[in-house]
């Protein structure tokens, strides 16, 4: 795949905290709020590390759907699986935070102050948009796997048809040959001087009515 989303989701992250830490040291606001807001940065840069894997993610989708539409293979298939083994990590790692800004948002706990509150209500609703978007980006990926068995059963259907064609073909050509090759003493044909020829004619004759035929029924 173009980008390996597993890869990119099992990797080490990178200073996935660095943009905390850059204003800290810039006499941010994080120096003059307290602890709770310094809490709150924490998980907003957990949080938004996501966005990041879901841009991978929705590259991944968009190449694998071009993948099954034009060469729906076994490699193309093993891709996809671990595109979807990546989105359900991505949704495990995720969901409990769900839980934390929940309780978080409440104003329960004394350790938050209240002008604190409205960036954990922030917090929250980026939370359940990541969430969203692995939810909506799981749905796409059933319907690619539905996308790919259709695919690939189509592929099928072309090749049956095509060696139905030649059956069909050669069974009245068999059939013709069977007839003459057969050991019986009285056969008139055979010794006939053109037999050969008027035989080959009728073949070729066969062979090209039957083709005019499939090409009407659009079968070819």
């Amino acid at each position: 795949m173009k980008g390996n989303i597993v890869l990119s989701f099992q990797e080490k992250p990178g200073d996935v905290f660095g943009p905390v830490r850059a204003r800290i040291k810039n006499n941010g606001r994080l120096r003059k709020l307290g602890s709770d807001y310094l809490f709150y940065s924490l998980l907003d840069c957990l949080v938004d590390s996501h966005f990041s894997l879901l841009e991978n993610i929705d590259e991944d989708l968009e190449y694998s759907e071009e993948l099954i539409l034009h060469n729906p293979n076994t490699a193309t298939l093993s891709s996809f699986f671990a595109l979807k083994r990546s989105l359900l990590l991505l949704r495990k790692s995720i969901w409990p935070l769900r839980e934390v800004a929940s309780q978080l948002t409440k104003g329960d706990s004394e350790l938050i102050q209240e002008s604190t509150e409205p960036y954990l209500r922030d917090l929250y609703e980026h939370v359940i948009q990541v969430i969203e978007s692995v939810e909506t980006f799981r749905d796409l990926a059933s319907g690619l796997t539905d996308m790919y068995i259709s695919m690939v059963s189509n592929k099928m259907n072309e090749v049956m048809k095509v060696l139905t064609v030649c059956a069909s073909i050669f069974i009245p050509l068999t059939f013709i040959a069977g007839i003459y090759g057969m050991n019986f003493d009285y056969m008139p044909e055979l010794k006939w001087k053109y037999s050969y020829f008027v035989l080959l004619g009728i073949m070729a004759f066969t062979i090209v009515a039957m083709l005019t035929f499939f090409k009407r029924k659009k079968w070819l």
